[in-house]
């Protein structure tokens, strides 16, 4: 039967060199869809929750959506699936670009990496044929030098690599692809470098995949795409001004965290938002795989041209470093992206340095020489070099983020984090259901794995009051389910502004064969993120890591549109247990088996 599958799997064993052809097991796809959802599944079956992410034991997952590669919008996308060295938990990093969908056209749904070269390698991919191949020469460089590199010994290659960050283990180490696409958070890249593994490259001789239904598909992938056309956010304010137009939009309620998290509006906001960034810098848009979206930002950075900033690292190296200057920003996040390192928790790690400085729990002589000072440029150049070289000893301490930074200090209520991953660029004292999303992220804190933005702030697909918290869990549950079925079909989240259930589950069966529900899809969702907790429970996750930093809580916001208002999670969070079915942060035996988990 003909599917969006190529139901074949490559596991490779860098310790001994085997390269292996796997079947995948298509009960489980159907389980657990592809993407996100069968990694996790795959990795919890082969027993890695328990081991050391830096140790060979750890495994790498990387593995296309269902839909990754199809003709439906915006199918790009593949996850790196591992174990986390910076939470110790459940790791699914989400990449766009096109080398998802090139692995997919390869031949291939996933890539299993194992063990651990001895020296450094990069795998070779070509169609059928796989080949592990000397990285020595590759070595140091970093992430634009090793693209450049690689397409010169393979044609038409798609480069997936680590830079410098992801050799010396910093837990911020991200892997790029596609040169400034980033499968950013949770230390992919430190795993990846613990092998020796620097790049994966892979040529394809297709450029298309089977569907089951080929004029289904073309059907609902024609209507998708219109609605993704006509919605505001998908059709006008992202194509015009990037992610970064929600940078006014957040700051104009009082919900825009900045230096570190200590205020909640950023009186300068306008001049680092994407408007700013269109009319200053924008050279172009970029577009991912098959995407009718073009969110991403190419932009003039001295007479260079390179990937420009989303809004995430906008507000992590403007308004939560105190830093109202676009072009060093701009500069910033380049390097950021060099060095391989995650563009929200490199720079979220230099704002909780810069308030352990404020505070003096940092002293000037610690800082050889570049004081982390609120609101100079040059720091967050500088310091983001200095965490992606890690050669001086509080460059080495910040490459690890912002937790164990804080914690050394003795501080570590300085660190906003979440199961010591840093937040992202809402306030949840404001913005009252993000914070359920946060708390209770399986991979730390994080907003694309339940976006309630969406409904609080942009109304989507209905308005609710991101003041109060009636009904709130249940629809963070709702969006975290949803959300696990599109980043496993291999699709972007942008989409679920304009689509939903109906339209994935429409997707889905013309591009599988399956015969999904909207509610059973949604089901399946449920499924998948309750496979996440329970690889956590098994990594040692206790109740307590469901939580929010104590600022969140004790210090209420006094800046602002929101002043006044600090998280109601202690009200939430168990109304949120009680919507999933879980006791103590995991599953009830009654879950389990209504999920068919046991």
């Amino acid at each position: 039967m003909t599917t969006a599958y190529n139901g074949k799997m490559a596991r490779i064993n860098l310790t001994t060199g085997e390269i292996k052809v796997e079947q995948l097991n298509m009960e489980l796809a159907k389980k657990f869809i592809g993407g996100r959802g069968l990694g996790t599944k795959m990795l919890y079956d082969e027993g890695i929750a328990t081991v050391d992410p830096l140790s060979e034991a750890n495994k790498l997952i990387y593995i296309t959506g269902a839909m990754t590669g199809t003709k439906a919008p915006t199918t790009g996308r593949y996850m790196v699936v591992t174990k986390s060295p910076l939470t110790g938990m459940i790791a699914c990093s989400n990449s766009g670009g096109i080398w998802g969908a090139k692995l997919k056209y390869a031949g291939w749904d996933a890539i299993i990496v194992e063990g651990k070269s001895e020296k450094p390698v990069y795998i070779n991919v070509v169609d059928d044929k796989i080949e592990l191949l000397s990285a020595e020469c590759l070595v140091g460089m970093q992430s634009e030098e090793i693209d450049g590199e690689l397409k010169k010994l393979h044609q038409d290659c798609s480069v997936l690599n680590i830079g410098p960050a992801g050799e010396h283990l910093s837990l911020l180490a991200a892997i790029m692809n596609d040169k400034d696409r980033a499968a950013g958070r949770s230390g992919v890249g430190a795993v990846m470098g613990s092998k020796n593994l620097k790049a994966i490259s892979v040529s394809a001789s297709k450029s298309s995949i089977d569907s089951f239904d080929p004029e289904a598909l073309k059907e609902i992938t024609k209507s998708s795409t219109q609605l993704i056309r006509e919605n505001g956010v998908t059709g006008s304010g992202l194509p015009t001004y990037g992610t970064a137009v929600l940078v006014n939009i957040v700051n104009n309620i009082g919900s825009f965290p900045t230096k570190n998290w200590q205020e909640s509006y950023y009186e300068d906001a306008d001049s680092t938002s994407g408007e700013a960034l269109k009319e200053k810098f924008l050279v172009k848009q970029s577009f991912c795989h098959r995407c009718p979206i073009g969110c991403g930002r190419v932009v003039n950075m001295n007479g260079q041209v390179v990937g420009g900033p989303e809004y995430e690292p906008l507000w992590a190296y403007g308004g939560n470093c105190g830093i109202n200057d676009l072009n060093a920003i701009n500069e910033a996040n380049y390097w950021c992206n060099e060095y391989g390192m995650d563009a929200i928790s490199t720079p979220c790690t230099i704002a909780a340095a810069m308030e352990l400085y404020q505070k003096g729990y940092i002293k000037e002589e610690e800082c050889e020489g570049i004081p982390l000072v609120w609101g100079d440029p040059k720091v967050i150049i500088e310091w983001t070099k200095r965490m992606g070289e890690a050669k001086i000893p509080l460059a080495k301490l910040m490459a690890d983020g912002s937790y164990r930074l804080c914690e050394y200090y003795g501080h570590p209520e300085i660190s906003m984090s979440v199961k010591k991953q840093e937040m992202p660029a809402y306030d949840a004292r404001g913005i009252q259901g993000i914070g359920i999303t946060y708390a209770t992220s399986n991979r730390g804190g994080c907003h694309v794995r339940g976006y309630m933005i969406s409904p609080e702030v942009l109304g989507l697909p209905q308005a609710l009051d991101r003041t109060e918290t009636e009904n709130k869990a249940l629809w963070a549950k709702i969006f975290q389910d949803l959300t696990s079925v599109i980043d496993s079909m291999g699709m972007c989240l942008f989409t679920s502004f304009a689509l939903g259930a109906p339209e994935y589950a429409k997707l889905l069966n013309a591009g599988t064969g399956t015969n999904y529900s909207p509610e059973e899809l949604l089901l399946v969702g449920e499924r998948i993120y309750n496979i996440e907790r329970l690889f956590n429970k098994a990594a040692g996750m206790k109740p307590e890591d469901d939580c929010l930093p104590k600022r969140l809580i004790e210090e209420p916001i006094t800046n602002s549109f929101s002043e006044g208002q600090v998280s109601q999670i202690a009200i939430t969070l168990p109304q949120y247990y009680k919507e999933r079915g879980w006791e103590n942060a995991f599953p009830t035996k009654e879950t389990l088996e209504r999920l068919d988990l046991l």
